[in-house]
């Protein structure tokens, strides 16, 4: 679904955050991206839906070029990526109902779809009852669970995640990692960044870690730092 051929992206301050990354993720997997702050995971993430382009190398999503799509083709992309970003972007002045809508809108679903999707995804992440509410009356981490039904309103072939349990309780982290495996479950492929240990360690999927803009650990039921075996 998702490769990453020979990428480097090095910005114009002459930060270097990926530095000659291939990678493939199949179709249906569930991958979590590791390592510390500046490792390159956000980069690698903006690379899939076209934030960023490379500075070098091919990222292709199914089988098309990322980095050489035209404008044009970029939202057609992104309708097949659902995104829940570090920073919420919510848009300020609409309410729940009408922030989740709007991504409905953006891919022309109709008035009665969206009036039974809607509550339907808000409904599985525990905000039924905010429906009318607009962002700033809602705490971080009610903020956040917005940003994942808006992700999975429209029900994309991929999820990006990027720290999606960051600013939530411990109970509710669970709650949300649960709706996430569902997701996945039903074939979705997700995608998260992540500095959550307990969670990686407890559910042993994929782990890519990333150091210093370079993969340095590419391990199938994986925890979130390598095993070291007893001293000799």
């Amino acid at each position: 679904m998702i490769q990453m051929h020979k990428v480097t992206k090095a910005y114009p301050n002459g930060v270097t955050a990926l530095d000659d990354v291939t990678v493939r993720i199949q179709k249906g997997s569930f991958i979590f991206l590791v390592g510390p702050s500046g490792a390159g995971k956000s980069t690698l993430t903006k690379l899939i839906f076209r934030e960023e382009v490379p500075t070098r190398g091919q990222v292709l999503f199914n089988g098309k070029s990322v980095n050489r799509m035209r404008a044009r083709e970029v939202p057609f992309l992104r309708r097949q990526i659902g995104v829940v970003f570090q920073d919420f972007r919510l848009l300020p002045h609409k309410t729940v109902f009408d922030n989740i809508a709007f991504a409905m809108k953006v891919v022309e679903a109709s008035v009665k779809k969206i009036r039974y999707r809607v509550p339907e995804v808000l409904e599985m992440v525990g905000l039924a009852t905010k429906v009318n509410v607009y962002p700033h009356q809602l705490s971080g981490g009610e903020q956040q669970r917005v940003c994942i039904a808006r992700a999975i309103v429209n029900e994309p072939l991929l999820i990006i995640a990027d720290e999606p349990t960051g600013n939530l309780d411990p109970d509710m982290a669970r709650e949300i990692m649960t709706l996430m495996l569902e997701i996945n479950r039903r074939g979705t492929t997700v995608v998260m960044a992540t500095h959550a240990r307990e969670i990686v360690d407890v559910m042993r999927r994929r782990v890519i870690a990333l150091e210093g803009g370079r993969i340095v650990r590419d391990e199938e039921h994986g925890s979130y730092e390598q095993k070291r075996g007893p001293a000799r």
